[in-house]
């Protein structure tokens, strides 16, 4: 966005000058919030914030400029924090509300929303928490990890799909120059950790959650306490996340059926994807995975590749 301008404009006699005050506008609602969530003290040139808000905002009986302009800009940030808990409910669980807390905020005051979807807001929340693992400490790895399911949980949900592959269209070309892509809104992924059940788990304690706040006026206040989900211990997983007919899915990954689905994604041939399963792999375990992708319909045309016709 361009630099607001130093004054707000006098009178809006022009596409300039509404254009001048949107932005001044905008940064005043969009800047981090303070402490005790009001407006900073000092606007980015220095000067009282309650100078410059009051160039462009009237006072009422109730509330001063200052006061008017936060009522709409804790409005927009409790909003995103509000949606970051809404796209990361077992990173949350994981960091509890004080940390995550902090982290997001964190983390939006340095990747602001961009986008004119909030799908977005969570896209660069891995590499920001392994940029700042202090703000996830002690469980920077795990949270890192946590962070990159749920947003693939996020691109699986509404990521684009091409038109699959059939096997008509694999038979057309020769396995060695044969080169599968993997539909957009799958991502596999190799995690140090169970993650995909830790979030599951999650989901369950929420799902107990809501329905004991539901029934709380006939539990009283000795109702059963939902208990806290316990982190996953160390242990090397492969999952990949998926959509299949309009439905978020995990599916567990053996090793070397993760190394084919690799090899694919990174542009290798089918002969060369088959080759990094490794030598213990058999045919059969190969035709059995392939036959469950192609049923999920995973592949789909490499973007700018063109299938081969037959007889050229």
């Amino acid at each position: 966005m361009k630099a607001p301008p130093k004054h707000a404009p006098p009178r809006i006699a022009s596409t300039g000058d509404l254009r001048a005050f949107q932005r001044l506008m905008t940064l005043a609602l969009v800047r981090p919030l303070g402490p005790d969530d009001g407006l900073a003290a000092r606007w980015i040139d220095g000067r009282l914030t309650a100078d410059v808000a009051a160039e462009f905002v009237r006072p009422n009986d109730r509330l001063n400029p200052v006061e008017r302009l936060e009522i709409y800009s804790r409005s927009y940030w409790y909003r995103l924090l509000n949606c970051m808990r809404d796209d990361c409910p077992a990173l949350l669980a994981l960091l509890g509300e004080k940390r995550f807390d902090r982290l997001s905020r964190a983390y939006l005051a340095r990747h602001p929303s961009t986008s004119f979807t909030l799908r977005n807001l969570c896209s660069r929340l891995e590499g920001f928490i392994g940029s700042r693992p202090g703000l996830a400490a002690p469980h920077a790895a795990l949270a890192r990890e946590v962070a990159r399911f749920e947003w693939a949980q996020t691109i699986a949900f509404d990521g684009e799909a091409r038109p699959r592959f059939e096997p008509a269209d694999i038979a057309r070309t020769p396995p060695g120059r044969l080169r599968l892509g993997l539909q957009p809104y799958l991502t596999i992924l190799e995690f140090r950790h169970p993650v995909d059940d830790f979030v599951h788990a999650v989901g369950r304690r929420n799902a107990l959650r809501s329905e004991a706040s539901n029934a709380v006026d006939s539990a009283g206040p000795g109702g059963a306490r939902v208990r806290r989900v316990a982190r996953p211990r160390r242990g090397l997983t492969f999952v990949a996340v998926h959509r299949h007919q309009d439905r978020l899915y995990n599916k567990r990954l053996d090793p070397p059926a993760f190394r084919i689905l690799a090899a694919l994604r990174d542009g290798r041939t089918l002969t060369q994807a088959v080759a990094a399963a490794g030598k213990r792999v058999t045919a059969a375990q190969v035709q059995e995975w392939f036959t469950a992708w192609m049923a999920l319909g995973w592949f789909c045309r490499r973007a700018g590749a063109a299938i081969r016709k037959s007889g050229n």
